[in-house]
C-alpha cells in the first residue's frame, strides 16, 4: 500500500477531462499528487487542476504529446521537476477514429493515428518511466510503484466500423502483459483496465445512440459509465491494492465484455 514519507506522485496522460480527469480525481482522493501530461493548458485543464486540488492533492500540468517520443524524456522530466518522483504512471492519452467506416475503407492516416497516439507513444512513454523507476529504486518506506494502461473492451470486442481503434487497444493488452512480467521482479506492478461505454466528450458524437442500447440491455448494468468508475479502480491498483497481480486486465464496463442472452 502507498505510504511512508512522501505523497505518492502520479503521472497522468491525457488528463485535463474525461476519463483522464477522473483518474486524477481518484488519485488525488487516494492521496496522490498529480501531473497531467497532455496538449495543452485550458480551461479543461484549469477545471481538472482545480478539482485536483480541492481533492487534497497538489498538481501540475506538463504539456506534452505522446506520440512525440523524442519528447518523453522531457515530460518525464516536468513531472519530476514538480514533485521529485513519480510513482504511479497512468496511460490514458488516446484517440478514436478520424471517420467510422468499413475497414476496407479504413484511411492509413487514421490507422497510423492511432497507432501513434495509442500504442506507439504509449509503450515508448511506459519504457522511459520504467527505465527511470529502475534506475532510481524506491527506498524501504516510499509509495507502491504502478503503471496502469487504459485500453478499452474493444481490446477484445470488435467494432467492424473502427477498425484501427481496436487494433491499437489490442496491442495495448499485450504491451501490459509483456511489461508486466518484465517489472514484476522491479516490484513495479503493471495493470490494464478496459472501460466499456464511459460517459466522455469522446462519446459524446454518438451519445444517443449509446444511451439506446444500454436502456434496451446492451450491458447486464444499463446505465452509462462514469469517468469516476474509471478512476476508482485505477486508484485500487496505484494504491497496491491487487499484490500478487501481475499484467491483468480488469474490465469497467458494466458487464459489457461478458456474452448473454
Amino acid at each position: 500500500m502507498s505510504g511512508g514519507n512522501r505523497r505518492p506522485v502520479a503521472l497522468v496522460t491525457g488528463g485535463r477531462r474525461g476519463i483522464g480527469r477522473g483518474c486524477a480525481y481518484a488519485l488525488a482522493e487516494a492521496g496522490f499528487d498529480i501531473v497531467i501530461g497532455d496538449l495543452e493548458k485550458c480551461a479543461d485543464a484549469d477545471e481538472t487542476l482545480k478539482g485536483i486540488k480541492e481533492r487534497g492533492g497538489d498538481s501540475e500540468l506538463v504539456e506534452a504529446d505522446i506520440a512525440d517520443v523524442d519528447g518523453h524524456s522531457a515530460l518525464l522530466e516536468g513531472a519530476l521537476a514538480a514533485f521529485g518522483s513519480v510513482d504511479c504512471l497512468v496511460n490514458n492519452a488516446g484517440v478514436s477514429v478520424l471517420n467510422r467506416a468499413d475497414i476496407l475503407d479504413m484511411s492509413v492516416e487514421s490507422f497510423d493515428r492511432c497507432m501513434n497516439i495509442n500504442l506507439r507513444g504509449t509503450f515508448f512513454l511506459t519504457q522511459c518511466v520504467a527505465r527511470w523507476m529502475i534506475d532510481h529504486p524506491p527506498a524501504p518506506a516510499d509509495p507502491f510503484r504502478s503503471v496502469v494502461t487504459i485500453s478499452s473492451v474493444n481490446a477484445e470486442i470488435m467494432a467492424i466500423t473502427r477498425g484501427e481503434y481496436c487494433i491499437s487497444k489490442a496491442g495495448l493488452a499485450m504491451m501490459t502483459k509483456l511489461f508486466g512480467i518484465r517489472l514484476a521482479d522491479e516490484g513495479i506492478g503493471v495493470f490494464e483496465v478496459r472501460p466499456g461505454i464511459i460517459r466522455t466528450p469522446m462519446t459524446a458524437v454518438v451519445a444517443d445512440k449509446y444511451s439506446r442500447e444500454i436502456e434496451n440491455g446492451l450491458s447486464p448494468d444499463r446505465r452509462w459509465g462514469e469517468p469516476h468508475d474509471v478512476g476508482k479502480t485505477v486508484a485500487t491498483m496505484a494504491t497496491g491494492g491487487l499484490p500478487f497481480t501481475v499484467g491483468q486486465a480488469v474490465s469497467v464496463d458494466g458487464g459489457l465484455a461478458w456474452r448473454h442472452f
